[in-house]
């Protein structure tokens, strides 16, 4: 995985044959990626089922968090789901913007997209579309979107940075995101960055938490704030397949984390923003980025 191509290959393929899986099987590994764990059913995911829309024929059980559930949809709104797999978010936004909205779909896997677009018909969905794309090169328009959300995918993309200047654009003014991703706090072990397993299972290309929220705030957004924030802990039988037993004991002892963090914030202009402050953005712990970063 040299560049940014056979980065975007190696996840393509990866993920044409984590659509066929199952979605048990995807739950106890990283992301649908790894090999399944014995010691632990939901490694990342949280569970969707008591939210109004829930459709299990969408959940691949590949999120990290819940974005839909902060996102403040509004009855009318159009909705982007960035990386939008077999339907599961959309499906939920859906239920949230209302007959009179729009929810559409973005994903680069062709065996995605074909799922994605088959589950939406069984269900009559005629309000919910899904485009086949890049999301560091959206195939919409500037100023469509009221609302965007997505599910553990920015981590997976090799330009971050692009991707969240294309939310920018993409976004009317006023407009907010609701994101769920992985981040990193300190320093990855070798054998766990350069596996083309864990770049796909999200944690090898997930970057540091303050980066992240750096480009959010160079993207000119603001009210940044995290929503919610999580430890996901890897099972030592999946560790144990990338680092010996003292790789293992380092990585778990060691000053090092991975997180999972749904993260909000809006566009600059336009009439929403007047209803958005920081006590109304809906939060699991009411955190915000770091002290002093301006961006909160």
């Amino acid at each position: 995985m040299e560049n940014s191509a056979e980065i975007k290959k190696m996840v393509k393929e990866k993920y044409s044959k984590i659509a066929l899986q199952d979605r048990d099987y995807n739950s106890s590994t990283c992301c649908g990626a790894t090999s399944n764990s014995e010691e632990v059913y939901n490694i990342m995911q949280d569970d969707y089922s008591d939210l109004q829309g829930y459709k299990k024929e969408g959940d691949l059980g590949l999120g990290c968090g819940l974005p839909t559930q902060f996102a403040r949809i509004q009855k009318g709104d159009t909705v982007i789901d960035l990386g939008s797999g077999a339907g599961n978010d959309c499906f939920v936004a859906r239920y949230e913007a209302g007959e009179t909205g729009k929810v559409i779909g973005i994903d680069f896997t062709e065996a995605m997209i074909d799922k994605a677009r088959l589950n939406a018909e069984k269900l009559g969905y005629n309000n919910v579309e899904f485009r086949f794309g890049d999301i560091e090169e959206m195939p919409v328009n500037n100023d469509v979107a009221d609302v965007v959300v997505s599910n553990c995918v920015l981590n997976l993309v090799p330009n971050k940075k692009e991707v969240v200047a294309e939310i920018f654009r993409v976004l009317k003014p006023g407009g907010h995101f609701s994101i769920s991703d992985i981040v990193l706090s300190g320093d990855l072990p070798e054998a766990l960055r350069q596996d083309a397993e864990m770049y796909a299972g999200c944690v090898s290309g997930a970057i540091q938490k303050e980066t992240y929220l750096s480009f959010i705030e160079q993207a000119g957004f603001e009210n940044i704030t995290i929503q919610k924030e999580k430890v996901i802990l890897i099972p030592d039988d999946i560790l144990s397949k990338y680092l010996n037993e003292k790789g293992v004991a380092e990585f778990k002892n060691g000053d090092f984390g991975i997180f999972s963090i749904t993260v909000f914030a809006s566009k600059p202009g336009g009439e929403k923003l007047k209803m958005i402050d920081s006590e109304s953005i809906p939060t699991e712990n009411n955190s915000c980025c770091e002290p002093g970063s301006g961006c909160c």
